[in-house]
């Protein structure tokens, strides 16, 4: 029996690989859903007449869909949980953990946008406390009088070598720098966002108005680069946070043979950020040891190398030069009996690559904290045994100072198998 169609929602909330909504929503609106990739699946209610199946997935946040709703979709960790390994991911060298409970400050807000611009504005606000950041720039521009450096080949080009005006370049002391122009479009941006509260919008309003001498980034160009040095320290925590949020912004997806999609929204791929977590946790409790990490490590399967493969780390000697162990991280909860076969398998191929002992696979939640499995048929080492694959689970709702102790507690294990192995 097909029910009868109801109007369209205004908003939607799911839940992060939660089961799969019905929500009355045009067909306009349903289809750019399914096209633009945001969730796990979009597709018609067969049952229920102008209703769509919304399926989450790993995607967390707000959009808010042409001709459709806002689409909320609520993560498993909490909040203030999720933004410590956003800031920790971003710089762990720098004073991210404002508080004791080692969380950035999100204002209380249990929804990822609010607590994100109430962040993003806390951190500007921060930078901005002694005076707008001025910088030297250099600019190109026609005038009636000399100043600087003549450009001679566009004066010729432009003007016959005629004379005025004259086109030159010259070093100006301005505040429209690289740093500036960050903060003012992440500013811009949040303000455009679905979901932004009243008072965390006027402060937001506020930090644009005080940062209006730096000219706006044009959508869709990349974001002006720019080095830290010691001037700009006191910005750093506020653009490592306001580049994530123009990553993470505005997504545009492209349908296969359609133009692309523009979503206004702000969202986090779980996955991308547990791996960004896990790798940079590790990388820094490794550097106790005396031992490197490698990001994101290409390799090949295949003598030819046509089989490419990248593990998401590669623990290595201080030097950097002899592969010790190789990390996955898993945003994934293990099942019942405890084996995903297909990683196992795949950190099995890691670690033949490498000519390894060691594989570890690094999960988000699992029954058991830790447990190996030797593999049958693979050479015995120095040690009399074979390749050992090593699991690790970890609970994303302990405190932040109990998680990077789990990884302080890892990284000395492949310390202790790097002497075993030498």
């Amino acid at each position: 029996m097909t029910v009868p169609a109801t109007e369209p929602v205004a908003e939607v909330s799911l839940r992060e690989y939660g089961p799969a909504v019905s929500v009355p929503l045009g067909a306009e609106a349903g289809q750019a859903l399914a096209a633009s990739g945001i969730l796990r699946s979009a597709t018609p209610d067969p049952r229920r007449n102008g209703h769509w199946l919304l399926r989450a997935g790993s995607r967390v946040g707000a959009v808010r869909v042409p001709e459709g709703p806002v689409v909320r979709i609520m993560p498993k960790t909490p909040v203030s949980r999720l933004f410590f390994l956003l800031g920790f991911s971003l710089d762990p060298a720098r004073a991210w953990r404002d508080s004791r409970e080692g969380t950035i400050d999100t204002g209380g807000y249990d929804d990822i946008v609010p607590a994100l611009a109430h962040a993003v504005e806390r951190q500007i606000d921060g930078a901005l406390r002694q005076g707008v950041l001025q910088g030297y720039r250099e600019v190109e521009e026609s005038a009636s009088v000399v100043r600087g450096r003549l450009r001679e080949a566009e004066q010729l080009r432009r003007h016959f070598g005629r004379t005025p005006p004259v086109e030159i370049a010259y070093d100006a002391y301005t505040a429209d720098t690289a740093e500036n122009r960050i903060l003012r479009a992440a500013a811009e941006r949040l303000l455009r966002l679905p979901e932004v509260p009243g008072p965390v919008r006027r402060r937001l309003a506020h930090q644009r108005v005080r940062l209006a001498d730096a000219l706006p980034l044009i959508r869709g160009q990349a974001l002006p680069a720019w080095q830290p040095s010691r001037l700009n320290s006191r910005y750093r925590p506020a653009l490592r946070l306001a580049e994530a949020v123009l990553r993470g912004t505005s997504p545009e997806h492209r349908p296969a043979g359609s133009e692309p999609l523009a979503v206004d929204g702000f969202l986090i791929d779980m996955n991308k950020l547990f791996e960004d977590f896990v790798t940079v946790a590790l990388r820094e409790a490794l550097r106790e040891h005396g031992l490197t990490a490698c990001l994101q490590d290409p390799h090949h399967l295949d003598v030819a190398g046509l089989v490419g493969m990248r593990p998401d780390l590669v623990v290595r000697t201080g030097d950097g030069v002899t592969p010790l162990a190789v990390v996955d991280a898993k945003y994934k909860i293990e099942k019942a009996d405890g084996l995903l076969n297909a990683d196992l398998y795949q950190a099995l191929a890691y670690a033949t690559v490498l000519g390894l002992r060691e594989a570890h696979l690094v999960y988000a939640s699992g029954r058991q904290p830790v447990r190996f499995h030797e593999v049958r048929g693979t050479a015995a080492g120095p040690n009399g045994r074979g390749v050992r694959i090593h699991q690790h689970s970890l609970a994303l709702s302990r405190e932040p100072e109990e998680l990077l102790t789990t990884f302080r507690e890892i990284a000395g294990q492949l310390a202790t198998g790097r002497r075993e192995v030498a």
